[in-house]
């Protein structure tokens, strides 16, 4: 099984929740993956503290043009929707950062001018902590396209019961790239304006790509009655209300997990496990 950890903003506690799960399913005995796929910022190293035993390169295949082959006549630029290859007057530019790897420019070049090499823009770190089996990916710094990173990470064929996926923050392509194929999405939000604003356009998300999805409320109080109002309404489960509690955010400062650090909040994060999973089966 698959579970997605995803929220619609930063800062709403998403791997708190997602490393938390992977500590109490694997004291129950299960076999777990940890995958962070935060590949811009990835944290959930601080917390789970995994040993690193293996680095691997993540590349990005990008277009090398053949000047003295290429004829110029411009079916790569035209195919190529995010302008990577254009030509200009009497010469065939490539921008990199731009490309998104599809290889459609190799296969429309009429004389085979155009060939893919691969470009290094991250790398792929897995391990484990103690008995978790770990992964994370690392985007170098001024590297845009972080999906390549993301997909390495998910492609790290763990021997897993249950693997976790913690996705980047948003909606856009990263998390998307994160979540697809996942059984089941948990959405962290928190009682705010702009927690409440980014849930639903991460529900809507979510329902585009037809998963089944439930919501934890972190940092949960009096004022979490619109995000509970609106989760009625759209038939979405709470999964959980994690409290706003100091000892918590004391605790995530110095790096500690939360079920460690204080032992009530472990049945919190079983209870909240065994309705994830509970879910996750029934909708697959």
């Amino acid at each position: 099984m698959q579970i997605a950890i995803a929220s619609g903003k930063g800062g709403t506690g998403k791997t708190t929740v997602a490393t938390n799960l992977a500590r109490v399913a694997s004291q129950g005995g299960q076999r777990v993956a940890y995958l962070d796929c935060d590949v811009e910022e990835p944290n959930g190293h601080i917390f789970l503290k995994p040993e690193i035993t293996d680095r691997t390169s993540v590349g990005n295949l990008v277009p090398q043009v053949d000047a003295e082959t290429c004829t110029l006549c411009g079916q790569c630029g035209e195919i190529c929707q995010y302008s990577a290859i254009v030509r200009i007057g009497e010469k065939v530019l490539v921008y990199p950062e731009l490309c998104h790897g599809c290889g459609g420019c190799s296969l429309v070049c009429p004389v085979e001018a155009i060939r893919e090499v691969s470009l290094e823009i991250g790398v792929l770190e897995t391990g484990h902590a103690e008995a978790i089996q770990f992964a994370h990916g690392l985007l170098h710094v001024g590297q845009p396209m972080s999906p390549p990173v993301i997909r390495a990470v998910k492609s790290t064929g763990f021997d897993a019961e249950l693997t976790l996926i913690d996705a980047p923050p948003g909606t856009s392509c990263p998390v998307i790239e994160a979540v697809r194929g996942a059984d089941f999405v948990v959405l962290v939000t928190e009682p705010t304006p702009f927690g409440f604003h980014d849930l639903k356009l991460a529900v809507e998300m979510v329902r585009v790509l037809k998963l089944p999805m439930g919501v934890v409320i972190n940092r949960a109080g009096s004022a979490g009655e619109e995000t509970l109002a609106y989760c009625a309404a759209k038939h979405i489960p709470i999964l959980q209300e994690i409290p706003d509690d100091r000892r918590l955010a004391e605790a995530y400062s110095r790096g500690l997990m939360a079920c460690d650090a204080l032992p009530d909040y472990e049945s919190l994060f079983a209870n909240l496990l065994k309705s994830v999973c509970s879910m996750g089966s029934k909708a697959g």
